[in-house]
């Protein structure tokens, strides 16, 4: 799973206003829609800052990898990890008026937005070079040309306003919701082309719940002011759009378009619910799908939606989806037109003039995020240049920044993070020997991806102008969509991507059960080949061991070695690992991030399980590295210190907390602090390096402390 921003649950779809975010995080509430198929892909939340030089241990002028100079020499490190070695760095820094959120993850990203900037702008000086060259360059124009942009205004969506404001009845209501289907827009109703999870090598259609402009139900339905704030921030923004598409009561139709999704979210299942994969699952075919839900034309849908031939398809939310077609035939056809009329003018708002970008940014930016200033227009350029383009940029990309020994000291430190998962599994206490030789044959069977694809992207098909950036971002979301239809009846094409090269993330795919690295991370500050290997392995190690982990968490432990959701494990020992994962629950519910705000330790269980287990591992691999030496001693830290301060200093951060609100009740990872001291409180070995005893502030008792794989 990655390390860092916000995945799909039940089948997210490509749908990107703010590309290449973080997918450990959500990006810190800027609804980041990444170019992801499966409905369970993991991602790390790791912001990391070294890597392992994986020979031994580290000579005593070897630098320590260790930012000394961002600890808090107020705090001790057996009382707060986090704060120890992150204080100061916290006291010192100011956030940008444009940012969310910043830290060693941003601090990479930012550079990979410099990099994607050069090259982009290089192509799009050498449009003869090739024919992907001249599509970028003619896209980052389009989007550059402020001017045309605003002599257009409204104008390119007119066809679709007229469109909506043609429907007549509820037949052509749901047919449009098909057709939108290809549009970068949220619908109420989602359709997606994955994996069976039942039957990994095959592809299966599926439908899921959607449609809200808001990060969660929660925003729609909870009392608290602050979530007040924010609905009263949302009708603002409502109203603007139809004052500025000059719909006449602008504020009148807001409500329509507010209580309407309000309706949506009383409807919709949690975030919770939505990570299990088995309720997930649930396969039906049409007749039995128009027995759920009768008051919709299933087969009008499908058939606009480009997919009219089904014989069956996964239903993600059943209930959902039979209480959606009541809302559809219960409420008058002008509030569903006013809807999608918001939805058209929010989804398109970020490549219009400037008065729908400011009040887009005034909502999501200001109210949701926090931020008081747009980004640079240059960087928005890139990242729908990024969006739309990716693999073509990050063909680019490697050849600059991706030598080939990056590529083979990554595998090193891999299998040295499999070897140390697999001692693991032999000596669990907690399970039994026919469970750990069902672990140990589904850990044989991972897939390593690292740097980028074996085979590119084709983009010969997308259509792009330097003159229409509204019809690019059309003309680019179409073309991912029938990307992903194509692959129905098809065998599953296992050496796909869900993440570009420049993307500075990981991630774990159950269905193919994968773990993926692309090259953006496999440099400084991630992959220091200077760096100290303690202060590495708790770093990019803990990352890897973080994505490995996902495979044995609650729900990758549901899939097999080949990638189905198939049971492997005794009643007894899911039993065992179920009272186990509760106590983790508990331990993070009890983590208050905001005044009167825990952490939902239900919702981020899955990353939890991956933080603690792969620090766990990567612990183990870092001992194996020593091959039985003494780690030196550096800058006064040992190796075993040193080891826990590069994983806490990965997770330095500063977040607006707005932003942290969202990530809340959105995001199934934890926040920050939470990921350094959640996982380090549960080590055996972080007691005995920092000598910590009863009476400091992260002292667990032995009996306590949860140890998992």
């Amino acid at each position: 799973m990655p390390l860092a921003i916000t995945f799909p649950t039940a089948g997210t779809r490509v749908v990107s206003h703010h590309s290449n975010c973080p997918d450990v995080l959500t990006y810190h509430g800027l609804t980041c829609r990444a170019p992801v198929e499966s409905r369970f892909m993991k991602f790390p939340l790791a912001l990391i800052t070294g890597l392992l030089v994986l020979h031994g241990a580290a000579q005593a002028d070897t630098p320590s990898g260790i930012g000394k100079e961002g600890f808090d020499p107020t705090v001790r490190p057996q009382d707060d990890i986090y704060h120890a070695v992150n204080g100061g760095w916290i006291k010192q820094t100011v956030l940008p008026p444009e940012e969310a959120h910043i830290g060693a993850f941003k601090t990479l990203y930012d550079l990979n937005q410099l990099r994607s900037r050069q090259i982009i702008e290089n192509a799009a000086a050498h449009p003869a070079d090739s024919a992907e060259a001249q599509k970028i360059g003619d896209l980052y124009h389009s989007f550059m040309d402020e001017a045309r942009i605003e002599r257009l205004g409204l104008t390119p969506l007119q066809p679709q306003l007229a469109r909506i404001a043609a429907l007549r009845n509820k037949a052509q209501l749901v047919a449009l919701l098909g057709q939108w289907q290809s549009e970068p827009l949220e619908t109420p109703l989602g359709l997606y082309v994955e994996p069976d999870a039942k039957n990994s090598r095959a592809t299966l259609a599926g439908v899921y719940q959607s449609g809200l402009a808001m990060p969660d139900r929660d925003y729609y339905l909870e009392k608290d002011a602050r979530f007040e704030h924010a609905r009263q921030a949302y009708l603002r923004y409502l109203t603007a759009l139809f004052r500025q598409a000059q719909f006449s009561h602008p504020a009148q139709r807001a409500q329509t378009v507010f209580q309407l999704e309000r309706q949506l979210a009383q409807l919709q299942w949690s975030k919770v619910d939505n990570r299990d994969p088995q309720k997930t699952y649930n396969k039906l075919t049409l007749a039995q799908l128009a027995q759920l839900a009768p008051g919709i034309d299933w087969p009008s849908f499908f058939a606009q939606a480009g997919v009219p031939q089904l014989a069956e398809l996964n239903v993600a939310q059943p209930g959902y989806v039979s209480a959606l077609a009541k809302l559809i035939n219960s409420q008058p056809l002008a509030s569903w037109q006013d809807y999608l009329t918001s939805r058209l003018l929010d989804g398109y708002a970020p490549y219009l003039n400037k008065a729908m970008v400011t009040a887009r940014f005034e909502f999501y930016g200001k109210a949701l995020a926090g931020t008081q200033q747009q980004r640079p227009r240059w960087k928005r350029a890139v990242a729908t240049v990024e969006d739309s383009l990716g693999e073509a940029i990050g063909k680019l990309y490697v050849q600059h920044y991706f030598p080939p020994a990056a590529k083979a000291r990554m595998l090193q430190l891999v299998d040295n993070l499999m070897a140390a998962y697999r001692q693991s599994i032999d000596t669990l206490s907690w399970m039994s020997p026919a469970t750990r030789a069902a672990a140990q044959r589904k850990l044989s069977q991972y897939t390593l991806k690292i740097g980028y694809p074996d085979k590119w992207k084709d983009y010969s098909s997308l259509t792009i102008s330097a003159n229409d950036l509204v019809g690019n971002i059309q003309h680019a979301s179409a073309f991912r969509y029938r990307e992903m239809i194509k692959k129905l009846g098809k065998p599953v094409d296992r050496s796909e991507w869900g993440m570009t090269p420049q993307t500075v993330n990981a991630y774990y795919n159950p269905t193919l059960n994968e773990i993926v690295f692309p090259a953006a991370i496999l440099q400084p500050p991630f992959f220091d080949m200077q760096a100290d290997d303690a202060a590495n392995y708790g770093g990019i190690g803990a990352v890897i061991g973080h994505e490995i982990s996902h495979g044995f968490d609650d729900q990758g432990s549901q899939f097999d070695g080949d990638g189905n959701l198939n049971n492997w494990w005794t009643a007894e020992d899911r039993a065992r690992f179920q009272a186990l994962t509760a106590k983790l629950v508990a331990q993070y519910n009890g983590y208050e991030a905001l005044p009167g705000k825990h952490i939902n330790g239900q919702l981020t269980l899955g990353e939890n399980i991956a933080d603690n287990a792969g620090l766990q591992i990567a612990y183990k691999a870092y001992q194996l590295s020593l091959a039985g030496k003494p780690a030196p001693v550096i800058d006064g830290m040992t190796g075993d210190q040193r080891f826990f301060y590069g994983f806490a200093q990965v997770w330095r951060s500063k977040t607006r907390d707005a932003a942290l609100l969202s990530q809340l009740v959105s995001d199934p990872h934890s926040p920050e602090p939470f990921r350094a001291i959640g996982a380090s409180a549960n080590s055996d070995a972080f007691f005995r390096a920092f000598d910590v005893h009863p009476g400091d502030r992260m002292y667990k008792a032995p009996a306590d402390r949860i140890r998992l794989w």
